[in-house]
This record gives structure tokens, sequence and C-alpha cells, in this order.
């Protein structure tokens, strides 16, 4: 980074608070709350219990102030998507990329919620997590299972992540901090 960007975006850090809202979405134990958890605390724990309905956070990165909203991934919650996702400024695709026979079911799922009209535009980062297990999928994979390429009416980024051994989880929270909002 330049001196004279560094010398900007130490401006705006003084001048302006920098706000976001994210939708954490993706089916039962693809690691949300794992990596809800990640992201807040810098910790992974393996007792992670599943959640009922949903769980917000908010979180300070920098100037960046980042809410959370953690959805439960069972079946019975993924009507409540849409709703948590109307607003937001990323939605947080999460995939277990160790489970393959759920793949073709998370892809079913995230096109379904992408169809909604209210959702139009809203940028998508896919997060292929469980990477640390050896039948993960590679990226070219999930991005081909997932049918990633299709979806043009937004902004589309893909990340392999493990939020058990913390890999490219700071990746992450980098993209997700360049696509907040400025609040003067």
């Amino acid at each position: 980074m330049g001196l004279w960007e560094a010398f900007l975006n130490w401006l705006r850090s003084i001048f302006f608070k920098q706000e976001m809202e994210i939708s954490l979405i993706g089916l039962q134990n693809a690691g949300k709350t794992s990596l809800l958890n990640v992201v807040a605390t810098g910790g992974y724990s393996e007792d992670m219990i599943p959640t009922v309905g949903f769980n917000m956070r908010k979180v300070t990165k920098g100037n960046v102030t980042i809410k959370l909203w953690d959805l439960g991934g069972q079946p019975r919650f993924r009507s409540m998507w849409e709703k948590y996702c109307r607003a937001v400024t990323v939605i947080v695709y999460v995939v277990d990329v160790a489970d393959h026979d759920n793949i073709s079911i998370s892809q079913r799922e995230l096109h379904d919620l992408l169809s909604k009209p209210a959702l139009c535009g809203i940028p998508l980062l896919v997060l292929g997590n469980k990477i640390d297990k050896a039948e993960a999928l590679s990226k070219e994979g999930l991005t081909y299972q997932m049918n990633l390429k299709s979806i043009t009416d937004r902004e589309v980024c893909c990340f392999m992540v493990s939020c058990k051994n913390l890999t490219n989880i700071h990746q992450v929270i980098n993209w997700l901090v360049k696509h907040s909002k400025s609040k003067g």
C-alpha cells in the first residue's frame, strides 16, 4: 500500500465510522456459528450446538462495525433466510465442502434464496468451510457444484476456509471490511 493510500485510509478512519450488516446462511453444520465465533474472538471451539432460529453479534474490526446474523440452517429455518438478507450489505453463504451428500441441497437452497427479487444485487461471499478435512472439495469443485458461474446479477466471491485452523479467515475479514458502507 502506498503512502498516499495509507494516509487516505487514516483520514477515513478518523472521519468515517463504517458499518455493515451481514447474514451467515448455509445448511446445518456448515460452520456458520464457528465462523461467527472465529471472526468475533479469533478462537475456535469444537463444542458448537446447532443454532435455533438465529444469533446476532456485533464485531468491530478497525473502524468497521459488523453486525452478523447467524441463521439456523435446518430445513424449518430456511424460510426465514430471505427476511434476514433483505437489508444486508453482504450475504455470506457457508458450505461444508467435506459433506458431499449435501452439496446439491446447498446449491439448490442458495439459488432459491438468490432468486428472491428483494435480494437482487446484494453481493455474495461463498465460503467453502472445512478444507482441513481430507475429503474436502477444491475451490474449482465447489464453484462447479454450487453453479456459482451462473450467478450474474451480483458480485460473487468464493474463499476456501477452515474455521478450525483459521485458514483464510483474515482474507474473509478483509473482503468484508472492503464492502462496508461509510456512515459519516
